[in-house]
């Protein structure tokens, strides 16, 4: 019988996914927990739980407990990891894991322990937490420990990882929270301010998936969008085309743009040449963004590779680090 004892675990703010060595990817379920107040207790996880979003009684919650990459409530966050770590070990392993969990670039100490306590309540033997970018490098199948410079741009759902690495560790690296969740918010208010019309997270975000573009584009992709209309209080159905998309999400992205030129500005010039010769490599869901590796080529002159199966480059490279974990033991932050 194969017993789990490794677990690599990308807790994203719109996603989490888990990766068992030699096994791959074993879970990909939206970090949502359901919770009731009126009970205080944890109803529903994951995909069950998100189907419950804009839908739940008034009694029930539906929170990501996950914002901007951080932790936002440590209680919930517990009972997800456990939820976790038990859905993916099954009842008959017997061992208590070891857990590799992903965090932000720019994540504070503080921060950091308490997502190692969640990890050690929730059932891991041993808990470790490394920085987002270097664990999409390794998935990325970035070489990191070459004497060479590499740039990573991780864009997830709460926060946008920008990391030069060089011989295995972090030359340079900045978080910003601006990623998926504000540009779905972006394309919400557009909507809202120029149609009138109300409409939720999860069509906000299947707008951007559908039709979403970071550029203008010659021919336009439409869709159909069904809301609530703000005058009349009544249901209304209202086409929506990409470059109007363009327009909504442009300050967003142009925010992920300043971000990426500054670390540029900070590289050291030896570096710098490391990169303009490889290029910037891209990973997480959002960079998926039709057209946003040509904006971001516009904006820097530098070439920009997209990682093979962006989303899951993290958690990729989580399993890949627990795997190797002696060749990587350097780029681990922390352990208790």
């Amino acid at each position: 019988m194969f017993f789990i004892r490794k677990l690599g675990i990308d807790l994203g703010t719109a996603n989490v996914l888990v990766s068992v060595p030699k096994k791959g990817i074993v879970l990909n379920e939206p970090s949502v927990v359901a919770v009731s107040i009126t009970q205080n207790k944890i109803l529903a996880v994951g995909l069950e739980a998100k189907a419950m979003i804009g839908r739940t009684p008034e009694n029930i919650v539906a929170y990501r407990p996950i914002r901007d990459g951080v932790i936002a409530d440590y209680r919930i966050t517990e009972a997800l990891l456990r939820y976790l770590i038990n859905k993916t070990l099954g009842t008959a392993n017997i061992f208590k894991p070891e857990v590799i969990i992903s965090v932000p670039a720019g994540i504070t100490s503080t921060e950091k322990r308490s997502v190692i306590e969640a990890a050690y309540k929730a059932g891991a033997k041993s808990a470790f937490v490394v920085k987002e970018p270097i664990l999409a490098a390794i998935g990325a199948g970035i070489p990191i420990y070459e004497p060479v410079g590499r740039m990573i741009v991780d864009i997830g759902g709460g926060t946008t990882d920008i990391a030069v690495i060089s011989l295995g560790g972090v030359v340079l690296s900045v978080s910003a929270k601006v990623a998926g969740n504000k540009i779905d918010q972006a394309i919400s208010d557009y909507i809202k301010r120029n149609f009138n019309l109300a409409i939720g997270d999860r069509t906000a975000e299947e707008i951007k998936i559908n039709i979403g573009s970071a550029i203008t584009v010659s021919e336009e992709l439409t869709q159909e969008i069904k809301g609530r209309d703000i005058l009349t209080g009544l249901p209304r159905v209202q086409e929506i085309r990409t470059n109007e998309i363009v327009k909504a999400i442009n300050s967003e992205l142009k925010e992920i743009i300043k971000t990426i030129k500054g670390v540029l500005r900070d590289t050291p010039p030896e570096l710098i040449s490391d990169i303009i010769d490889g290029g910037i490599t891209m990973s997480g869901g959002t960079s998926l963004l039709r057209n946003l590796d040509e904006m971001i080529f516009r904006a820097t002159g530098v070439k920009v590779n997209l990682a093979d199966e962006p989303l899951l480059c993290v958690a990729k490279g989580a399993g890949i680090a627990l795997e190797h974990l002696d060749i990587y033991k350097k780029s681990i932050v922390s352990k208790r």
